[in-house]
């Protein structure tokens, strides 16, 4: 099998290439660099999946490129079975900033990839939607029925490309999947996320910081259930036209988080706080039965133990990956 993986050498694109190399397939990977957090991260990603392509009987291709460019994406689309569509603008707060470069990436370029994906012999396309879709919980966990009312412009995004693509699905025929992703974390993750800053400041003896009162509350996700669930759905057919949410089932406020990973590496330091930010979400919580009942998904951590996986794998890799968490 050929699978494309846009957005394949950022984070969760990153370990999804991998992945799919070892397990034997051909992989092209769609990678603009977009400069939203250090671009060293993505070139070691890169540095990654040129080893594993080497060490089996695979095709390893990058390609450095847009999805707002329907040229390039037609062109890679072309010699994939199935579209594993990760490129996106992230960043609550970002996206904020500047909707209109949110919109153009995550929508404009999400219709660009089903258009070509249409025109083509594609399998299937899976599409990584995400928690912000809720919004304000009227009901936890979230349940993929309950109502999508984000709070920020990249939620919006998010559920926008998630109607496209139901409507690629219903109109055209083109089997499509979108997976509400619930705060993502491990080996390599992007920097400015809660875990890794945490992790960094209490190794370098700097106290964590929070962003509000604490009191909220994530459902963290291991990169690793993500990549089963992606694995399964290269073949799987069950859930065409439809969203998943892809979660842990299990939640944890930011304060016991912080102390977590406090007391494992400087428990002599004092948690400081500062404003909250804006358009984050207060509360997410998966529930994850659909993906059980359809797809056969069972998350493989708690987060406890994933953090604690993740304060090992950053302690081995703290020579390269350190220096890049900080600079961000």
């Amino acid at each position: 099998m050929h699978v494309l993986v846009t957005g394949g050498a950022g984070f969760i694109g990153g370990h999804l290439a991998e992945a799919f190399l070892e397990d034997g397939h051909d992989v092209t990977v769609l990678d603009n660099f977009e400069p939203f957090y250090a671009e060293g991260i993505k070139r070691h990603t890169l540095e990654v999946h040129r080893e594993v392509a080497a060490d089996g009987d695979v095709e390893y291709r990058f390609v450095e490129g847009d999805v707002r460019d329907p040229e390039t994406v037609r062109e890679v689309v072309d010699d994939a079975d199935v579209v594993v569509h990760q490129a996106a603008q992230a960043g609550v707060r970002e996206s904020v900033d500047n909707p209109q470069r949110v919109t153009d990436i995550n929508v404009d370029g999400t219709v660009n990839l089903l258009e070509a994906s249409k025109e083509t012999d594609v399998d299937r396309v899976i599409l990584a939607s995400s928690s912000s879709v809720y919004g304000k919980p009227r009901s936890l966990p979230y349940e993929e029925d309950h109502p999508t009312e984000p709070v920020s412009p990249y939620g919006v995004t998010k559920v926008t490309q998630e109607h496209m693509a139901r409507v690629y699905t219903e109109l055209h025929g083109l089997p499509t999947v979108c997976l509400r992703y619930f705060t993502v974390y491990g080996p390599r993750m992007r920097p400015n996320m809660a875990i890794s800053n945490f992790v960094s400041r209490c190794l370098n003896e700097e106290p964590p910081v929070i962003y509000g009162d604490g009191e909220q509350t994530r459902d963290f996700t291991y990169v690793d259930d993500v990549v089963d669930a992606n694995r399964t759905l290269l073949t799987d057919d069950s859930v065409d036209g439809e969203v998943l949410n892809i979660g842990s089932s299990d939640n944890i406020s930011i304060q016991e988080l912080a102390e977590v990973v406090r007391d494992q590496l400087a428990p002599e330091l004092e948690i400081e706080y500062e404003s909250a930010r804006e358009a984050d979400a207060e509360h997410t919580h998966a529930s994850v039965e659909k993906a059980n009942e359809t797809i056969g998904y069972e998350p493989s951590r708690t987060i406890t133990e994933g953090v604690g996986e993740f304060i090992e794998w950053y302690e081995a890799n703290r020579e390269w990956y350190e220096p890049l968490v900080r600079s961000s």
